[in-house]
């Protein structure tokens, strides 16, 4: 489905669609990006994300203003969650002016707003400098609302939150609409959900079932192989009779993964496991560690990542040279490190998976800020068809779930 198509089935505008010239244009951004005790950013790819929406109202000759959270202060202000770093990198990234009132709404914001000149750009300063933001407060969003003319979110990071400045604010805004990087995820994970091309694989890791458990429900009729990796996989595997020893393993949900692996086998969709296992005996970087198969571990071995045996089972899917998918898959989602990768020393497997994953053929979705993360650290970002810049909001979205901040777009005009 084309965009375009897309958002008009949704009944959301596209930046693309709406007047905009010397108008007021607030651009909800996801800035929340990670900074060093000097205020150094670590990882600007949240911000060149954006850049796209932004030159977009910038050509048209808007008046711009963006805004955003940065980490958790709690309702209180502080040097170390303020968005001024963001405001220098941005104006490196543009060549140009951007402007940081000391607070998001208030005197000085409106006044800064008054008085913007052509080419400059107004970043408005922490929205969680004020509880009303993650309380979802119609106050707050209607002092955000009369900063603006128009309302653009292009935060997809945030659009599962039901949070003042994506789900109260749009809908007191009547020109609203969507930003070219929510467009184009929306886009993307649409397809997933509604005509993935075929063969679908689908990869999930991490650490806890009870996480994906509606994304799995979800996929279940779409997929034609699921692999499970991540500590998420030991709960599978103690539900097949494995003993994990000292695993990070639900107990409290090993029933559900017996019913989600016995209507897999209902439909006969393969689901790869791991069969080999990184194990140690405590959680240190510097730990000796052992290869060890399914029903070798001891009373006290914890696995940490998935072994040889494993990563090549894995390959060979991806590859389309395992007996259950005798040809490549042409759809690829992968969410979720498939062990401690944080650790270099069971990083393997994820980096493994990672250089599968973009040295395939199929269109490959990462989706999740550590699936995200271990395709930056195996240096294969250019390889794959489409990063999300959204963790939670991307396995929501493909859980079917509401979605508070695009619900709030909808019915907007020109």
């Amino acid at each position: 489905m084309e965009t375009a198509t897309l958002l008009k089935s949704l009944n959301i505008m596209s930046v693309r669609d709406l007047h905009l010239q010397n108008k007021r244009v607030l651009v909800r951004a996801d800035f929340n990006v990670p900074l060093d005790d000097q205020g150094v950013i670590g990882d600007d790819s949240r911000i060149r994300a954006t850049l796209p929406t932004i030159d977009f109202i910038r050509k048209a000759e808007a008046r711009l203003i963006l805004c955003s959270h940065l980490g958790r202060p709690k309702g209180k202000k502080g040097p170390k969650y303020s968005l001024e770093p963001v405001a220098r990198r941005l104006a490196e990234l543009l060549d140009c002016e951007v402007m940081v009132p000391d607070d998001c709404i208030g005197d000085a914001a409106i006044h800064l707003i008054a008085n913007q000149r052509p080419g400059q750009i107004v970043l408005l300063e922490n929205l969680r400098y004020h509880d009303g933001e993650e309380a979802n407060s119609e106050d707050f969003a209607r002092k955000l609302a009369d900063l603006c003319d128009v309302y653009i979110c292009d935060a997809f990071g945030c659009v599962h939150r039901a949070h003042a400045s994506v789900s109260a604010l749009p809908k007191m805004v009547p020109v609203r609409g969507a930003g070219l990087l929510l467009e184009k995820e929306l886009e993307v994970l649409g397809k997933l959900m509604s005509s993935p091309e075929a063969p679908y694989v689908a990869l999930l890791g991490g650490a806890k079932v009870s996480d994906k458990i509606e994304v799995i429900e979800s996929l279940l009729p779409l997929v034609h192989g699921l692999v499970i990796g991540g500590a998420m996989a030991y709960t599978f595997l103690t539900a097949q009779g494995f003993d994990m020893g000292k695993s990070l393993v639900e107990k409290d949900h090993l029933g559900l993964a017996k019913h989600l692996l016995g209507r897999c086998d209902e439909k006969g969709l393969p689901v790869l496991l791991p069969v080999d296992h990184i194990v140690v005996k405590e959680i240190k970087a510097d730990a000796p560690f052992t290869i060890k198969k399914n029903g070798e571990l001891e009373p006290d071995d914890i696995a940490v990542d998935i072994g040889p045996e494993t990563i090549k089972l894995f390959e060979n899917l991806l590859a389309g040279t395992h007996p259950s998918l005798p040809q490549p898959p042409r759809t690829v989602l992968w969410n979720g490190p498939m062990g401690i990768f944080e650790m270099d020393a069971f990083a393997n497997g994820t980096m493994a998976v990672a250089q599968a994953v973009a040295h395939s053929t199929a269109y490959s979705v990462v989706g999740g800020g550590d699936s995200v993360a271990a395709v930056q650290k195996a240096g294969v970002t250019p390889m794959i068809r489409h990063i999300s810049t959204g963790g939670g909001a991307s396995l929501e979205y493909l859980s079917g779930l509401p979605m508070p901040g695009v619900q709030a777009l909808r019915g907007g005009r020109r």
